[in-house]
């Protein structure tokens, strides 16, 4: 088992802070990330904890899975590798100009 967590179900109150000192009451907390609207800058409601050891990680999902903080139930679970995105942009394969079914750019008009 790995040592980065996944915390999910986080109050949108929560703060960075306020998790570090509710996961520190199980072992030690290397690293706290609240995941955020890049636009808005609020939280997406779910984030990343590495504990210090893979330990601490297994006893923090056997105690805080399914736990109440501030109103919520958490969800925490072993962290899965970040799956690769599709390109973005133009170009990404994803449409764009000119691109896609039914444009009619680009067909021979017959």
């Amino acid at each position: 088992m790995g040592k980065k967590l996944y915390v999910g179900s986080i109050p949108f109150s929560a703060t960075e802070e306020s998790l570090r000192e509710l996961f520190s009451g199980i072992g030690e907390v290397e690293s706290v990330k609240i995941i955020t609207d890049a636009d808005t800058g609020r939280s997406k409601g779910f984030g990343f904890i590495e504990m210090s050891s893979a330990e601490d990680a297994k006893k923090a999902i056997e105690q805080l899975n399914g736990t109440k903080f501030m109103e919520r139930s958490l969800t925490v679970n072993e962290a899965r590798p970040q799956q690769p995105r599709e390109g973005r942009g133009f170009g990404g394969g994803r449409g764009g100009y000119g691109q896609g079914r039914g444009s009619g750019y680009g067909r021979d008009r017959r």
